[in-house]
């Protein structure tokens, strides 16, 4: 009951910051305070005070409304990567192991293929063979982290496929299709989901370290890691433009990190 109470504790907690986030990026979108692109040269470098409760930057523009500017854009890239990758890995993963035989080779050949090199350098090179963009970020991350998801859904399928009940719906006439979304998928669901819930975390921080390099979103969109990529030429003269952008990124990442240990921990007791 402790670990249920945590989980829905930590749930409310990331609800409540999504909504703010939203909001806030709604508020900004509807010019009911400083626009986020509005430049203002004479107000440049001003430090954090009641007008600009997080300073302005080198163009006077607010740093706190390019924050909750670009909080709808790190997650809402973050989670519609992730469900691609959840979607594209779970099913070559499934179809591997269900298969077998020279499928499940072929298929784990080029998985093996993929994993030969680091997460987030495959990422940067792919993003720059794509090119800038949210878009195409989100094809260089989902091209490397559907990995993931494709060996955990394989193994899973793996230990189930010869379990009594598979056995006993083959019997009573059940084709593949009927067993894998009947019988298998409902069994295999919640380590995806956990693991899923994690990799928003990871997902967030690939795309602000994509955009810090310049691969992320094109200019001017107020993303994370664009705007503190930006920041570090002043970073002596200004810190405010950078140490805010990244204690919105570490609060968001440690809340999803609580968030999926949460739902492990309940998953493995149930």
């Amino acid at each position: 009951m402790k670990k249920k109470k945590m989980i829905k504790f930590r749930l409310i907690i990331l609800m409540v910051l999504c909504a703010g986030l939203l909001l806030g990026a709604w508020i900004v979108r509807g010019h009911l305070i400083h626009e986020p692109f509005r430049t203002n040269v004479r107000q440049a470098f001003q430090a954090p005070c009641r007008e600009y409760i997080f300073g302005t930057d080198n163009l006077g523009r607010c740093v706190a409304c390019r924050i909750l500017y670009g909080a709808a854009t790190s997650l809402y890239a973050a989670v519609l990567a992730v469900i691609a990758v959840f979607i594209i890995g779970t099913a070559v993963g499934v179809t591997a192991a269900y298969a077998g035989g020279i499928v499940d080779r072929i298929l784990m050949k080029i998985t093996l293929v993929f994993q030969a090199f680091p997460n987030f350098i495959l990422a940067v090179a792919v993003a720059g063979m794509l090119g800038t963009g949210l878009k195409n970020s989100v094809l260089a991350l989902g091209a490397v982290y559907w990995i993931t998801y494709a060996k955990l859904s394989r193994s899973l399928v793996l230990s189930i496929r010869d379990s009594e009940y598979i056995r006993a719906a083959k019997i009573c006439g059940a084709g593949p299709t009927a067993i894998i979304f009947k019988y298998i998928l409902p069994n295999m669901v919640s380590p995806l989901i956990v693991t899923a819930a994690l990799d928003v975390s990871s997902f967030i921080l690939s795309m602000a370290g994509l955009s810090f390099l310049g691969l992320g979103p094109s200019r001017p969109t107020a993303e994370w890691g664009a705007t503190m990529s930006e920041a570090k030429t002043f970073i002596q003269q200004a810190p405010w433009c950078i140490v805010f952008p990244g204690l919105a990124l570490l609060v968001t990442v440690v809340i999803f990190n609580l968030l999926g240990d949460a739902l492990r921990d309940v998953i493995d007791e149930g």
